[in-house]
């Protein structure tokens, strides 16, 4: 109870930083009969959806999303190392339907700015007066030689959207023989979850060393350095030998030779600036943009992400339409899920504001981030931001990562991670 009041406290400052954003609690508005559409139900939509609804219940929310089901991204590679079951990262939207959302399935192939309709592959189209978007990350398959979308969803899985590739690469990892090489390939920034793939490298090698003790794990990244590096070395240290010429786990950072210029995906034979290697498992994540329907609906800049302005997360390329979650330009905020249900309040609320015509006070936001080295060993990253000059900006002395090593704290953390993750579905989808 004390672990789940811990982080309910952390969900609690997401959600009040929305109400204070207002500058008010939830009250009939001159908002009634205004109608909203969201478009993508992952943690930053479901998580908008049901807050539009607590901030003022005569706002009509529709969110369209194609699955009937979501599968929640952080702590997936739990799953993918046998330490979580599937239908415990699953999540259906019969809470989100209780809060007054009306739940749509279906594909949005259109998002028409200036009509103010969204279109789906189902032949409907929904009004609205506001438009948020969540549509998570696309991936470029080209961006690493050789692969490609084919080979991403039979032979090099990247599993990087929990789901069906979960469970495909679990059972990847199960069927290689004692002795075998998963190699992990690291994608560049920026990308959903900043320490995942090295959380996946870490838990990979607890599986294996348990397992299949003659296996190897070799990460490539065209990265110098990645987030929780220290962290994350100094447990790989203590349990994989990383460093000595017989590590379970090495990695090779850009700056050694990680880069990789080319992948046979037939024979998962990976050629990289520093050598070759031919996988018995490849795990590529590659190179990410924004998911297809802001490519689409023409909220993406040059670089494939959205900009927005970063007190209303409204698009600044088209207005009315706001873009949170991993799509949206937010930085230093990361693409994680905790920083969606984050962004999503406050932009909840600012819509809430636009239609009502109240005026927004200044927002802040919250992120945390767990990282499991092993089963009993976990990490984090915690971090306010603040709006500073129209930017958001890290407050000064706000957060941190996890101290060193302490086996009785890490034990603690690894609960207090599995405590906030049924703190922030449950916040999401009930």
């Amino acid at each position: 109870m004390l672990l789940s009041r811990r982080n309910a406290i952390k969900t609690a400052v997401a959600g009040a930083a929305g109400l204070a954003a207002m500058g008010m609690m939830p009250l009939a508005s001159a908002a009634a009969g205004k109608k909203v559409v969201i478009v993508g139900g992952g943690i930053g939509g479901a998580t908008a959806a049901k807050y539009l609804r607590i901030y003022d219940k005569t706002i009509e929310v529709t969110l369209i999303e194609p699955n009937v089901d979501y599968y929640t991204c952080f702590m997936s590679n739990e799953v993918i190392v046998g330490e979580r079951k599937m239908s415990s990262i699953k999540f259906g939207y019969a809470g989100l339907k209780a809060h007054g959302v009306n739940v749509v399935h279906d594909l949005v192939t259109d998002i028409d700015a200036v009509g103010k309709a969204v279109k789906t592959k189902g032949g409907q189209s929904y009004a609205f007066d506001r438009c948020i978007v969540s549509p998570g990350v696309d991936f470029k398959y080209d961006a690493v030689p050789g692969h490609s979308e084919e080979a991403a969803n039979t032979t090099c899985l990247h599993a990087w959207k929990a789901g069906p590739q979960t469970e495909a690469l679990k059972k990847q990892l199960e069927d290689m023989s004692d002795g075998g090489t998963v190699v992990i390939i690291a994608p560049p920034d920026p990308f959903r979850c900043p320490p995942g793939p090295y959380e996946r490298a870490s838990l990979i090698s607890a599986y294996l060393k348990k397992n299949k003790p003659n296996s190897k794990v070799l990460m490539l990244d065209p990265k110098d350095k990645f987030s929780k590096q220290g962290l994350f070395i100094d447990g790989w240290t203590r349990y994989y030998g990383y460093g000595t010429e017989g590590a379970m786990l090495k990695w090779i950072g850009g700056d050694k030779g990680g880069k990789v210029t080319k992948v046979d995906t037939a024979t998962k034979t990976v050629t990289y600036e520093g050598g070759t290697i031919t996988a018995d498992v490849l795990n590529i994540i590659p190179p990410q943009k924004a998911g297809k329907i802001a490519v689409t609906a023409g909220l993406v800049d040059d670089k494939g992400w959205c900009p927005v302005n970063h007190k209303t997360f409204e698009s600044t390329l088209k207005a009315g339409i706001h873009v949170i979650g991993d799509a949206s330009v937010a930085a230093p905020m990361p693409k994680s899920g905790y920083a969606a249900n984050s962004e999503a309040k406050v932009c909840a609320a600012a819509v809430f504001a636009a239609l009502s015509g109240r005026d927004m006070a200044e927002p802040s936001w919250v992120n945390t981030c767990y990282s499991v080295i092993k089963p009993g060993d976990a990490i984090s990253v915690a971090n306010v931001y603040a709006l500073k000059d129209g930017k958001i900006v890290s407050v000064e002395g706000s957060g941190g990562v996890s101290g060193k090593f302490d086996p009785e704290m890490r034990k603690r953390e690894e609960m207090y991670a599995h405590s906030w993750f049924n703190n922030i579905t449950s916040d999401v989808f009930n």
